[in-house]
């Protein structure tokens, strides 16, 4: 049976079951942005440089939230992609809300390279199978980046 058509959805999707609002907080929290969202990362991750916002009330759509939480979210989201392209220097930033997997609002954050293994394409995070970090760039990347987003002030 499909994953959508199982009990487990249901309870991911309603929250009940939603490993983020179990665990009271994402994992790998970064910055606590503003009334609605963390941002967060992983060395883990992809492509150097991504990163995640995840709303912090359980919400599956956009059209769930409110007007004032729309505008919060999308004021985080123009704060970390200021930062994140002067501290990455990519070409493009890609911008994904998928939910497919965990149904929790989160907007994934791929900063786009020239040369990068998806470059022409879309990215394939499993396809990654080593930290895109030597040493100790993981913990560089998230100092000036928590940095500059700080920086950036809201409105």
């Amino acid at each position: 049976m499909a994953k959508w058509h199982s009990a487990d959805w249901d309870g991911l999707h309603s929250g009940a079951a939603c490993p983020i609002c179990k665990d009271g907080k994402p994992r790998g929290i970064l910055l606590d942005l503003s009334a609605v969202s963390y941002l967060t990362s992983t060395a883990d991750a992809p492509m150097r440089g991504y990163c995640c916002l995840v709303f912090k009330r359980h919400v599956v759509e956009l059209d769930e939230l409110s007007e004032d939480e729309g505008r919060l979210l999308m004021r985080d989201i123009g704060r970390v992609t200021a930062a994140l392209r002067r501290v990455t220097d990519c070409v493009k930033l890609n911008y994904e809300i998928h939910g497919n997997t965990i149904p929790h609002l989160h907007v994934h954050l791929f900063p786009r390279y020239r040369g990068d293994p998806f470059e022409d394409g879309p990215i394939n995070p499993r396809s990654i199978t080593t930290s895109p970090y030597q040493g100790s760039e993981y913990a560089e990347f998230c100092a000036e980046l928590c940095s500059l987003v700080a920086q950036v002030q809201p409105d």
